[in-house]
């Protein structure tokens, strides 16, 4: 029986993990200065949040839970869209979002993310070696190649220590990444709501390097109580059914499904 990435995914608290992750996949000037750059205004997180939040939960969902159709459909709306975002004579630095380098940077983040939030909530991986082994669909559902993805975990600490030595946060990347991480692009209500909550949460996820480079604080007191929230929504989680736990991305799946049935965009 083929390896079951289900006993892995969390449904509660997948959100807050979200934006320390965009932080280490922008760290990357070609990726962050592509995505802040972008003249796609449709996927701009600062313009429409809603929509953008949706496109990378469904691709999470596809790249997890989906078939080679759903791949290959959702992986084709997708190029739609990179192929737009490329530097030009104005841009800082040179970038190609269809660079399957930068992607692999990315694919590289929502693994560690996964692995982050999973052991924080429930300990231990049972199965490290499948679950890494699985994960290289993060980045072959785009243009990454499997000869690319490290080849086992030691293979890939090497390229993740190399990839946080080069990560590069400058200011303007800074005052953007702080403006999502306080929800800024969410109506005031909901931002004065949430945004003190989204800032914890996302200084706890972003490893030390990252932390220092956006200028956040973090205290050993601050430490245990993330670490303690998490172990309570591991106790959660441990007790819903499956479909439950699968949420939402069983339902993103569903949705991506249906809309492609029909031929309405994808992203």
């Amino acid at each position: 029986m083929g390896f079951d990435i289900r006993r892995y995914m969390v449904g509660v608290g997948s959100e807050l993990p979200g934006p320390a992750n965009v932080i280490m996949q922008l760290s990357w000037p070609e990726v962050g200065y592509g995505v802040m750059e972008s003249k796609v205004e449709s996927g701009s997180a600062m313009k429409h949040p809603y929509k953008r939040a949706r496109t990378t939960f469904t691709y999470l969902s596809v790249a997890m839970l989906g078939d080679d159709e759903d791949r290959r459909a959702f992986a084709k709306a997708v190029n739609g869209q990179h192929a737009q975002v490329r530097s030009d004579e104005n841009s800082p630095v040179a970038y190609n979002a269809l660079d399957p380098q930068l992607q692999l940077w990315v694919a590289a983040c929502l693994y560690y993310g996964i692995v982050d939030l999973y052991e924080r909530m429930h300990g231990p991986i049972p199965d490290q070696d499948g679950l890494y082994a699985y994960c290289s669909r993060f980045g072959t559902t785009l243009q990454v190649r499997q000869d690319m993805w490290p080849k086992d975990r030691a293979a890939f600490a090497e390229y993740w220590a190399a990839g946080v030595a080069r990560a590069n946060i400058d200011d303007k990347m800074r005052r953007y990444l702080d403006a999502l991480t306080r929800l800024e692009n969410l109506p005031e209500p909901l931002q004065r709501l949430n945004a003190e909550r989204s800032l914890f949460f996302t200084k706890g996820f972003l490893p030390p390097l990252f932390r220092e480079q956006m200028n956040y604080t973090w205290s050993d007191a601050e430490e245990t109580e993330f670490n303690r929230r998490l172990r309570r929504l591991g106790r959660i989680d441990r007790r819903l059914p499956t479909n439950v736990k699968l949420l939402p991305f069983n339902a993103l799946l569903w949705d991506m499904r249906r809309r492609h049935r029909k031929g309405t965009p994808l992203v």
